[in-house]
């Protein structure tokens, strides 16, 4: 009863927030996070450190996906899971609560998170999404995970994006995807082509609204993946105003364990807070210039 009434009371600051403001507020900066299962978030919420996912009425999040008694497009404060209610701890709650603790007190951060466990790049691609997705949803595991943003992840973003921009400012986009599309040199390009999208759909400008990029696990730590960071490095030769975040040192889950719960692809939870605080790291250099 405790936990819901604190729920139910954070709810209630974060309604009070934002009908405070009849038009966008320039101190309430808000990040469009996309990916699969890493942008996700598969950390246990429950084994993470109590700073690390406690609830803060200065960090806020935009619902996005109906589940469980959580409405699309509602915002509340931020507490893991973010994605929908069967993700875990994810880089985007280490990423706001860095920034909340740098940032000035009049500065409010929010997050929308749409992410797809084991999806390829192309569940965001605007126009030719379909076919990718009429493909994979013929498996349960991915009508489940794509039902949750209506089969179409690019427009649930940008339809929260929208939303975001009726009370604050997007100030980044921040992306975590490659495990499926490992080695696969047209990446950047695929990438390129849906930021550039986002920007126009949203009306934003790429000058003022940066890429962050982060990395797989690295090879040498164990990662499955970690051949493709080649080419998630070479994102800023393809992207003006983006940027690569290093994932170097960071262990994955379970990757030395030899039996059937062997995880080389996502992070440990130590590790989603130190790649979120790297994302935060470096928006704020950004954001300091």
């Amino acid at each position: 009863m405790k936990i819901k009434n604190t729920i139910h009371y954070f709810a209630t600051i974060a309604t009070l927030f934002l009908k405070t403001y009849a038009q966008p507020d320039p101190n309430f900066h808000i990040y469009l996070a996309f990916g699969q299962s890493n942008m996700e978030g598969q950390g246990s919420v429950s084994n993470t450190s109590k700073e690390y996912k406690t609830a803060n009425s200065r960090f806020l999040h935009l619902q996005s996906a109906d589940c469980k008694g959580h409405s699309k497009g509602n915002w509340k404060v931020a507490v893991p899971p973010l994605a929908h209610v069967d993700a875990g701890y994810g880089l985007v709650d280490a990423f706001g609560r860095k920034l909340i603790r740098k940032l000035p007190e009049e500065i409010k951060v929010g997050a929308t998170v749409v992410a797809v466990s084991g999806c390829n790049i192309h569940a965001f691609d605007k126009t030719n999404y379909d076919y990718y997705v009429n493909e994979i949803t013929k498996e349960n595991y991915f009508q489940k995970r794509m039902g949750y943003y209506g089969r179409y992840p690019y427009g649930r973003l940008i339809e929260m994006g929208k939303e975001a921009k009726k009370v604050g400012v997007i100030k980044g986009i921040l992306l975590h995807q490659g495990e499926n599309n490992s080695g696969e040199k047209e990446w950047p390009n695929y990438v390129k082509n849906i930021y550039e999208n986002i920007l126009k759909d949203l009306n934003l400008n790429g000058d003022e609204v940066p890429l962050l990029v982060g990395e797989v696990i690295h090879s040498e730590m164990g990662g499955s993946a970690g051949k493709h960071n080649e080419i998630i490095n070479k994102i800023p030769k393809y992207i003006p105003n983006s940027y690569v975040i290093s994932s170097k040192g960071l262990s994955p889950r379970r990757c030395y364990e030899s039996n059937k719960e062997k995880d080389c692809v996502h992070f440990s939870d130590e590790g989603y807070i130190i790649l979120g605080e790297r994302y935060a790291d470096k928006m704020l250099e950004i954001l300091s210039k």
